[in-house]
């Protein structure tokens, strides 16, 4: 027969590991902050921010001016081209416009070497630009550090 004997060493090591092993999985489910920039007055904004939120990401959101959110927009390496209504941050990220959610996530998981994503416009029926049934086709563009473009999702038309 064994006789094992609990030491004050082999106490505090297992509250330490099972602490840690507590608080790992929590962690790993902390949803990213999505730190978001806006017009105070437009409402499609407003609904992109809430499908984010639905979606699980946790959501910040600063109001600007038109000046302001244009001095973001470029200093956050976004073209005029691939400018939006809104532009959010996100683990080191810029995501410009009604960028679906399920293509944030897979940024996040790829973690490309990027500035990050748009959806330039407003193209209807992307998150928070009225129903996807009837949207519009669209794409997800990938902006690389050297300001070039690919696309990274493509949505067609409904």
């Amino acid at each position: 027969m064994t006789n094992l004997t609990i030491n004050r060493r082999l106490l505090l090591c297992g509250l330490g590991a099972s602490g840690f092993g507590m608080t790992v999985p929590a962690l790993a489910a902390t949803p990213p902050l999505v730190q978001v920039v806006k017009d105070p007055n437009c409402g499609c904004c407003g609904a992109w921010i809430d499908i984010m939120a639905d979606a699980g990401y946790e959501m910040d959101i600063r109001e600007a001016t038109y000046d302001d959110l244009m001095r973001l927009k470029a200093q956050s390496g976004v073209s005029e081209d691939m400018a939006s209504c809104h532009t959010a941050h996100v683990d080191g990220y810029v995501i410009e416009g009604h960028v679906p959610p399920a293509d944030i996530h897979r940024l996040l998981s790829e973690r490309p070497d990027a500035i990050g994503l748009s959806v330039p416009g407003m193209p209807w029926g992307s998150p928070g630009m009225g129903p996807a049934s009837e949207r519009d086709a669209y794409s997800v563009f990938l902006i690389r550090n050297d300001g070039t473009t690919e696309i990274f999702a493509h949505y067609n038309a409904a």
